[in-house]
């Protein structure tokens, strides 16, 4: 837990240094409880554990404190599902949630739709892998960090 005035104390000292340390268009992956975290992580990106929490409060508290990319046409994107269960009917409510929180905090745009495998490749590509609790089915998603303006505003 981080005890300092503005930070949601939901953010871990580990989360908070990996959210400071990127750049504009660097890319953090929130991932659910069955994403393959150690995986990816062990050649790449940081794996930071923030297990048991849930990612919309999650993504709540970060969006408090990073900017998402508004020069790129989706800074946020989620896993796609697969043909299995699109045939299915698999209903994804987080996708509202995260839709929901994201217009909230202004960012009116879509969620891209990443194929399965093209997530776990993206995923290896990005800066840090956040592994939470979510139990949701396809509760992952990626952010694509924005520029700080000098008055300390995001995009």
């Amino acid at each position: 837990m981080v005890i300092l005035k503005g930070i949601p104390s939901i953010i871990s000292p580990d989360l908070l240094y990996a959210l400071a340390k990127m750049g504009h268009g660097d890319e953090i992956v929130l991932a659910d409880a069955n994403f393959p975290t150690s995986s990816v992580c062990r050649f790449g990106p940081t794996e930071v554990r923030v297990d048991g929490l849930g990612i919309p409060d999650l993504l709540q508290a970060i969006l408090k404190l990073f900017p998402l990319d508004t020069y790129v046409s989706c800074p946020a994107a989620v896993m796609d599902l697969v043909n299995e269960d699109k045939v299915k009917g698999l209903q994804t409510p987080i996708w509202d949630k995260y839709l929901e929180l994201l217009s909230n905090a202004g960012f009116a745009k879509l969620l891209e739709k990443v194929e399965r495998f093209a997530f776990y490749e993206r995923a290896k590509k990005s800066f840090a892998v956040v592994a939470t609790g979510e139990t949701a089915l396809y509760g992952n998603l990626i952010l694509t960090k924005g520029v700080i303006l000098a008055g300390g505003n995001g995009d």
